[in-house]
């Protein structure tokens, strides 16, 4: 829809968790390089946690790219609401490792053997396990016993758990000691600061095809990030918005009074888009189609009003 008036070759601001757009921060940086480390090192289990919309699942996404480059066997576990017998279907599945039986001593003794001719081929095997705090107690034990896949050295599988703050809360509970103490490597997703929410949206316009002047104006910008609180997924949308609008009065570059508009259009001149999952333990999918749901209905307004817009030059253009 705005692509033209803007110079734009793609939507920069899509929520989908494209590895393109992974926008290096240090603090993501220093989380990627903790990735790597512990698989490169064979650490056994690393831990990746941030708050709702910072990121994790694009960091994870550039990961296994990362992975496919070294030549590793990877599975991503992304709907982790399984019963143990799914989980394992699922996982070797993803790995490409048969298995006639559905018998869990079976696929235990086919995952071992499979592991094991891929560490005698110097080959590593990386399992990803994303919204790992919806995972049960049950299954977070069952994930901590593949550990015991190993030689006297090494581990043979290195197991990679992303989840939101509530999975670390979770994993400080008695019962799973014994996971927690295994945990090798911890890394995080943070919040963007103002200047990082500036080059953020700066490059994924550059990234969409931008060239020449800004979009944003630097004071839209400061309002984006006000009002995003620097959660990227909120600072695509709020932006996304913003552009949408923008587009609807012919306004370029975007002044700050357009995402002030936007922020009222989606409440969060009034609420801090975490605040939900931080008190109420909200699941991400509820704020996210909350905010989607309020998009729609903006959108449909804007869409209305650069059809007025439109009626004046049309009756001009018939006289």
């Amino acid at each position: 829809m705005y692509k033209k008036f803007f110079g734009l070759k793609e939507n920069p601001f899509n929520v989908n968790p494209d590895p393109r757009y992974l926008f290096l921060t240090p603090q993501t940086e220093e989380a990627f390089a903790c990735l790597t480390y512990g698989i490169e090192t064979r650490k056994g289990f690393i831990l990746l946690t941030g708050e709702v919309g910072t990121g994790k699942t694009t960091l994870l996404n550039k990961l296994l790219d990362w992975l496919r480059q070294q030549r590793a066997s990877t599975a991503f576990v992304f709907n982790p609401r399984l019963t143990v017998s799914q989980f394992f279907d699922f996982v070797m599945n993803d790995f490409g490792i048969p298995c006639e039986s559905g018998m869990k001593s079976q696929v235990l003794l086919k995952l071992n053997e499979w592991l094991l001719e891929r560490y005698q081929a110097g080959e590593r095997a990386v399992l990803v396990v994303d919204e790992a705090q919806n995972l049960s107690p049950q299954m977070l034990e069952e994930i901590r016993l593949l550990t015991n896949l190993e030689t006297s050295t090494e581990k043979l599988l290195q197991i990679v758990l992303a989840g939101q703050p509530e999975l670390e809360k979770k994993l400080n509970q008695p019962q799973l000691r014994q996971l927690r103490q295994r945990i090798t490597l911890r890394a995080k997703t943070l919040p963007l600061s103002q200047e990082q929410t500036r080059g953020y949206v700066q490059e994924r316009l550059r990234i969409a095809g931008a060239e020449g002047p800004d979009i944003f104006s630097p004071e839209a910008i400061e309002a984006v990030h006000k009002y995003a609180r620097g959660i990227p997924r909120v600072t695509n949308l709020l932006s996304e918005q913003a552009l949408i609008a923008a587009f609807a009065d012919h306004l370029n570059p975007i002044p700050r009074e357009v995402v002030e508009d936007a922020a009222r259009d989606f409440g969060l001149h009034e609420v801090d888009p975490n605040a939900q999952a931080v008190s109420q333990n909200a699941p991400a999918d509820d704020e996210e189609a909350r905010l989607n749901e309020s998009l729609l209905q903006t959108l449909h307004a804007l869409v209305n009003r650069l059809s007025l817009n439109r009626q004046p030059a049309d009756s001009e253009e018939k006289k």
